[in-house]
């Protein structure tokens, strides 16, 4: 997962500098002015600006109407984003973490004073305890009050005693699919 981000990083930063050369290109060609290329760059910034919200926006309305077959077919990261897309629209203030370096927390959950860090964790088989022993010190390092493991998939059985003894929610495959509904559903009484 993490060089398909980063080769996803570097994509779009070599067409962003694309963009951005060509558009000086044309304000050369166009004015044979530095003036003229300072205004065709200044375009090209505000074109892509726009079109990433239109493309964030557009994903986050993926994300909503996500059915749980999709979800399983979801990169890891993309399977964070739903997680982040869906508390998001159950008034969480949501935060990713680096996808290096994390301690553990795929996202942080806020609403109000309380602080949730969640691993999120798809996966075709059952999640084990690694998954909980990642979580558990993200904890103190983000001072988080509570700790959530979320899956498309099951738990086995020690992973489950493992949460247990420490306080972690595990949301499965189940729970999972009645907040995706819970989701659909307050979106469309919003629409």
């Amino acid at each position: 997962m993490n060089n398909r981000t980063k080769k996803e990083q570097k994509l779009s930063d070599e067409v962003t500098a694309f963009i951005i050369l060509v558009s000086g290109v044309i304000g050369w060609l166009m004015t044979e002015s530095l003036k003229g290329v300072g205004v065709a760059v200044g375009v090209g910034f505000v074109v892509l600006l726009a079109f990433g919200v239109w493309r964030t926006t557009c994903r986050k309305k993926r994300m909503k109407a996500s059915s749980i077959e999709e979800i399983d077919n979801m990169t890891g990261r993309q399977f964070e984003e739903y997680v982040g897309t869906l508390f998001s629209s159950f008034g969480y203030d949501v935060t990713y973490t680096p996808t290096t370096g994390d301690y553990g927390a795929d996202l942080l959950l806020k609403k109000g004073k309380e602080v949730i860090v969640v691993q999120a964790k798809r996966y075709k088989k059952s999640v084990g305890v690694k998954a909980v022993q990642e979580v558990l010190p993200a904890v103190k390092f983000y001072k988080a009050d509570a700790t959530w493991v979320i899956t498309n998939s099951t738990y086995t059985k020690q992973a489950l005693m493992l949460a247990k003894h420490n306080d972690v929610r595990m949301i499965d495959r189940e729970a999972l699919i009645r907040l995706s509904i819970q989701m659909k559903k307050e979106t469309r009484k919003s629409n």
